[in-house]
């Protein structure tokens, strides 16, 4: 079986992962979940993650961040889905809780932080918002 969104997906292990109380999940490893997580991991809402290789295919391993036993991501939701894409410019990117959550957004020079695409100038595709 194909997997039509794989941004969803990760997301999606992510906020079972937590509200489980897992200290790490496992998914199949490709460029755009690794841009996704070195943001996620820059912006202090996950502990890490590691890239593993075991023969023919490779595995991320996210290591989940709690605060006092509590998940450090309250809401992580896909905003951009494979049948309803959303584009925003440099002016009208999202800003999340007025600033405490962040906006991913995918631009022509790469996977990054709403704040980032605002500071180079950047519009983009609005993958998700993490608070």
């Amino acid at each position: 079986m194909s997997m039509t969104d794989p941004i969803a997906d990760l997301l999606t292990r992510i906020r079972n992962g937590q509200s489980s109380g897992k200290t790490h999940v496992s998914l199949a490893s490709s460029g755009i979940k690794e841009s996704v997580l070195e943001v996620l991991k820059s912006e202090g809402y996950v502990a890490g993650y590691r890239k593993e290789s075991d023969g023919a295919k490779d595995t991320l391993t996210v290591e989940l961040k709690y605060h006092s036993g509590a998940p450090v991501i309250e809401n992580i939701q896909r905003v951009s889905k494979p049948g309803c894409r959303v584009y925003r410019g440099k002016d009208d990117l999202p800003t999340v809780m007025g600033g405490l959550g962040v906006a991913i957004v995918s631009t022509s020079r790469g996977v990054m932080s709403d704040r980032q695409a605002r500071a180079e100038g950047h519009g983009g595709e609005v993958l998700c918002v993490v608070s």
